[in-house]
């Protein structure tokens, strides 16, 4: 409406403008030509007086009765601009009167052309179009007829006020078309509206009332059908967030995930019950929902990095528990992070029983070694008595070699119990691995010349590691102790030692048989061997390679193994070079 009132306001003033502006030139120019030939009739009637010599009161009278009759006035001037007669002024008033030589029009009747100007006049007070001839050739000076513009304005005053009606008309006429367009128009587009509004309300079968076959009824269509995908994807998403959240419900582990500014975004009922929380925990930040330092330390660095954290916590409130926290960020990779999921896993019974068998192997085995040291005692004492005969000798030494081995295998399980129970303190200072590493290798000389084993050392020098040197040289002798009972006679062992970034290297490899690749992953377990009758018949108790791990965890470095069946093994340990 406004747009199209404007558009008829703006045609009325533009067109009344040039109407006015054409309608003022052609009347000017009218007028010019009719006074061109009344001036013209107003010269012949003064044909026969001489403006300079005749007498002013005869010129006067010639002049009122031309302009009488040409209905216009009339201006006599003679070649030196002085005005002789005008019919508008009194002939007593024509001396004060100035001179007219430098008026537009006569200025241009003197030099011999038709002169034409539109002003006010001095004498008069009124505005008038004036219009000069020259006299005849030989006859100086000038007529001069001038006409009021009063009429030509009051013909334009007309005009404008015909084009103020027609405008104001139009603009009326407009305003009541545009209205009823506009309605008309956007009567579909409200409709439109009223079915969007709805939509977004969540009133998904709201439908228009009628159906167009227009470009708006195409689109009120295609709402319809973006309604009926909507309702369907809302169910389905309604349906799996259902299942998603009976399956988290029904989970004995309780997960928690957190938005990237670390605030709960999803916590199961298990994870509320481990905590005893109850209420709305949407929303609230991490610390707020579990006051638990450690979860919140957990989940930041977990945050931090692509790979997953893993990280045993402890809580006491509303119980005790032990808890196994496995935290992941998402997604990940190098995009932008969204968030963080963690499943806690209860632990507490696990470490219940955990503590109770290492008790009960702690308390088995000092029961073991009181009697084991007693057989041990007399059979050694029976084996160097002379009163032996040859037939028990045999008895005896078979019960002294097994009451070894029960020494052996009960010492090993209080050192790992020990170990695994915290209970041994390490003292960790700087070791000279390469100088560690000779003494052993000379400790160990005799068994390697036994069985005609190379032994390889590639140490590099200044190689230090932050470690319990007891613990440490543990480690390297209880793997190069393995190394020489499982390669065959005339093999090799190399050992190597280097220092890289943050670790001290130290790698064992061998010729001997290998290890089978199913059994990788279970080599560092208590008891487990690969080849039980050689090892039994070796003497080994299966628990050096659980203690070597406990060992080297406990001095916060880590050991892999890398094995080939009849090429050899590669046992890899790396421990800090430097406490920092």
């Amino acid at each position: 409406m406004a747009a199209l009132s404007g558009l008829v306001v703006l045609v009325v003033v533009v067109c009344g403008f040039i109407a006015q502006r054409e309608l003022r030139e052609r009347e000017v120019d009218r007028m010019a030509r009719s006074l061109e030939a009344r001036a013209a009739l107003v010269r012949e009637m003064i044909h026969q007086h001489d403006l300079a010599s005749e007498d002013p009161a005869i010129l006067d009278a010639i002049a009122d009765r031309a302009g009488y009759a040409a209905g216009a006035r009339v201006t006599l001037i003679d070649s030196t601009g002085l005005v002789v007669a005008d019919s508008a002024v009194p002939l007593d008033r024509l001396s004060a009167l100035a001179n007219h030589r430098d008026r537009p029009e006569v200025r241009s009747a003197l030099a011999g052309q038709v002169g034409q100007n539109a002003r006010r006049s001095e004498s008069v007070g009124r505005d008038f179009l004036y219009l000069a001839i020259p006299m005849e050739q030989g006859r100086g000076g000038v007529v001069r007829v001038a006409m009021e513009l009063s009429d030509l304005e009051n013909a334009l005053a007309g005009l404008r006020n015909v084009l103020l009606l027609s405008g104001g008309v139009g603009l009326i006429a407009a305003i009541g078309l545009s209205y009823g367009l506009a309605w008309l128009a956007l009567r579909p587009i409200r409709d439109i509206q009223r079915l969007t509004s709805a939509v977004a309300d969540g009133d998904l079968d709201y439908r228009l009332p009628r159906r167009s076959r227009d470009e708006l009824g195409e689109i009120s269509n295609s709402i319809h059908r973006m309604a009926d995908q909507m309702r369907a994807q809302i169910e389905e998403a309604t349906r799996e967030k259902e299942q998603l959240q009976a399956v988290l419900n029904s989970m004995v582990e309780g997960v928690l995930v957190v938005n990237a500014q670390m605030n709960v975004v999803l916590a199961n009922e298990r994870l509320r019950n481990m905590f005893g929380l109850s209420g709305v925990s949407e929303g609230l930040t991490l610390m707020e929902f579990a006051r638990h330092a450690e979860l919140d330390a957990a989940l930041r660095e977990a945050a931090g990095k692509d790979e997953p954290v893993s990280r045993m916590i402890s809580m006491t409130y509303p119980v005790e528990r032990q808890l196994q926290v496995h935290a992941i960020r998402f997604p990940t990779g190098s995009g932008k992070r969204l968030g963080t999921v963690a499943v806690l896993h209860d632990m507490t019974e696990v470490a219940q029983l955990e503590q109770v068998r290492r008790e009960f192997v702690a308390n088995a085995s000092h029961e073991l070694r009181t009697p084991l040291t007693a057989i041990q005692g007399f059979s050694e004492t029976l084996l160097h008595s002379g009163d032996l005969a040859d037939s028990s000798r045999s008895q005896v030494e078979i019960i002294d070699r097994h009451a070894r081995r029960l020494g052996r295998l009960v010492g090993d399980l209080l050192q790992l119990s020990e170990t695994e129970g915290r209970e041994v303190v390490l003292e960790c200072s700087e070791v000279d691995v390469n100088a560690l590493i000779g003494r052993i290798i000379r400790d160990l000389d005799s068994s390697f010349r036994e069985k005609q084993i190379e032994v390889v050392c590639e140490v590099e020098e200044d190689v230090s590691a932050w470690v319990d040197v007891h613990a440490f040289e543990q480690v390297v002798r209880n793997l190069l102790d393995n190394a020489c009972q499982y390669t065959e006679p005339g093999g090799r062992v190399k050992v190597s030692a280097k220092r890289e970034a943050r670790w001290a290297r130290i790698c064992v490899e061998d010729t001997g048989i290998g290890i089978p690749e199913r059994d990788l992953g279970r080599i560092f377990e208590r008891f487990y061997r690969v080849d039980k009758a050689r090892s039994r018949a070796a003497g080994g108790t299966g628990l050096g390679l659980s203690i070597v791990k406990h060992l080297v965890q406990s001095m916060k470095g880590e050991i892999t193994v890398e094995s080939r069946m009849g090429r050899g093994s590669t046992f890899t340990l790396r421990v800090p070079h430097s406490n920092s």
